[in-house]
């Protein structure tokens, strides 16, 4: 349990995480609750850490990071329904939630960011950022990162043809590459994809 000014510091540096990226210092909480003392501030956020709700990584205050619950709360989103993007629909509030902690986040999950356009019919276009869930293996299909000769990675659609893989892009004016089996290697599929504007 905390206690109400444990809650209120817990609240405040998860606030400026989301906004900035990464964790205010002591003299920034304190501006933020008018707190003068940064002896006080430390003890709470000691306090935090030691109930399990923040970690401290390095020596910095920038160094702090949430964890468990409070991690996922910055991932989660108001579902506000669905919107056409052909003909209108009516507009229906939905009281939901969209968890991408659940998602995309995971011990076996990273990030790449894409280069070049190959995969532009499947969606994925230069500088978009794909997570992936590493795995060795995949299904027929499949959007994949592979490592071929043990040299040089690339992002493709998977189709197995019993000793051979086929590479395909989506790009028909690209064309798709095939290999035998042993000098390609999976290291993950495609599970998600962010894009900013």
């Amino acid at each position: 349990m905390l206690t109400g000014l444990e809650e209120k510091v817990l609240q405040c540096i998860t606030r400026y995480i989301t906004l900035n990226g990464h964790a205010p210092t002591l003299v920034e909480i304190g501006e933020a609750l008018d707190i003068k003392s940064k002896g006080t501030i430390h003890r709470y956020v000691d306090s935090l850490i030691e109930k399990g709700h923040l970690q401290r990584t390095g020596r910095s205050w920038r160094g702090i990071r949430l964890t468990g619950e409070q991690q996922k709360h910055l991932l989660i989103l108001p579902f506000a329904g669905r919107i056409a993007a052909g003909k209108p629909i009516e507009a229906i509030p939905e009281q939901l939630e969209i968890n991408f902690s659940d998602m995309l986040l995971g011990e076996d999950r990273y990030v790449l960011e894409v280069k070049g356009d190959s995969m532009i019919e499947a969606g994925i276009l230069d500088r978009d950022l794909v997570i992936i869930r590493q795995t060795e293996t995949a299904n027929n299909g499949d959007i994949v990162v592979v490592l071929i000769d043990n040299g040089e990675t690339t992002l493709k659609k998977l189709r197995k043809h019993g000793d051979r893989v086929e590479l395909i892009p989506a790009n028909q004016a690209m064309v798709p590459m095939i290999y035998p089996a042993d000098r390609v290697h999976i290291q993950g599929v495609v599970v998600g994809q962010v894009r900013s504007y």
